[in-house]
């Protein structure tokens, strides 16, 4: 009787792992197909340059004698449609520019090292290939903060400003630790198409709070199916500690900075470290908007009114 029971128990853990695989398999062709039935969906919306070897794409749209290079944090789908809703108030008298790294929105994925110098050096590349010339106000939001400083601390005559949308210093990364469990369900969500069952991944704040149209939404969405989890973003998180040491080590840059913070909870750490960077700066201002992380796509209509105040002082 026993062995009766033990042979049935194998025979339904058995049943049970064959409908499970099935059930993955069938999720990885449906997500494969809606992949290039998305395709039309992500045809760059701007330039594609080479730099290093690989394409990145590199937007730019208005005019003016100030060039605004919006440089975006980890894990954005789409850093062109997520600016958007801020950046579209500033066109009419600025130049501004959107630098997709490696990754993410319509640039390439690679197995490349994501040390600061590489991501930098490929970043002033595709600018160069695009024909966007300094000097530029840098305006990264989260982990771009990072490259930002560091630019302004290797190149002091391409940066003319800072503004940082809700940024990282390298004093946020304290405590980081990469979590490489999460990193592996990150992948395979994406891999087996789960993410697009996933409400939390869906509700992107620049689709439920920017301006953005349904078509551009539906952009948003496929570079959100393509790229989230993807190598090259994930190997960001391996590098992000190293590349944080290594800005710290460098001076505090010498340039006019408006720091954005918000009042998110869940970022404490890297906006009171940012409190604490403009504290150390000769000339940063710090304004908090009582927003999450996402600043720019909930109060960017405050903030592209400072920004255009801050770059009239800055004159």
């Amino acid at each position: 009787m026993k062995e009766q029971r033990k042979k049935s128990t194998k025979k339904s853990a058995l049943r049970e792992s064959i409908f499970t695989l099935a059930i993955l398999l069938l999720f990885v062709l449906l997500n494969q197909i809606m992949l290039r039935i998305e395709e039309p969906l992500r045809t760059p919306l701007g330039q594609i340059v080479e730099a290093d070897g690989h394409n990145m794409s590199v937007y730019v749209e208005g005019s003016g004698d100030k060039t605004l290079v919006f440089l975006s944090g980890s894990e954005t789908p789409s850093p062109i449609l997520d600016f958007r809703s801020l950046y579209a108030l500033l066109t009419d008298t600025h130049r501004i520019v959107v630098a997709e790294r490696f990754g993410y929105g319509f640039s390439d994925t690679a197995d490349i090292p994501r040390d600061i110098a590489t991501v930098l050096g490929e970043t002033r590349a595709a600018l160069a290939a695009a024909g966007v010339n300094g000097p530029y106000v840098l305006c990264p939001h989260s982990m771009a903060g990072l490259e930002a400083l560091y630019w302004a601390q290797q190149y002091p005559e391409e940066v003319e400003a800072i503004v940082g949308l809700d940024m990282a210093v390298p004093d946020a990364y304290k405590s980081f630790k990469n979590n490489v469990f999460v990193n592996a369900v990150s992948r395979f969500n994406a891999k087996t198409g789960i993410i697009r069952l996933l409400p939390l991944l869906n509700e992107l704040d620049c689709v439920e709070h920017g301006t953005l149209t349904e078509e551009e939404i539906k952009v948003v969405h496929a570079l959100l199916y393509k790229n989230f989890g993807n190598r090259t973003t994930i190997n960001e998180l391996k590098y992000v500690s190293d590349n944080a040491r290594i800005v710290g080590a460098g001076a505090i840059p010498q340039v006019p900075m408006l720091l954005f913070i918000s009042g998110d909870p869940s970022v404490t750490e890297l906006t009171d470290a940012a409190r604490a960077y403009a504290n150390a700066a000769e000339n940063a201002e710090v304004i908090r908007l009582d927003c999450p992380h996402y600043v720019h796509d909930h109060e960017y209509g405050r903030i592209g009114e400072e920004i255009r105040r801050f770059l009239q002082e800055t004159d």
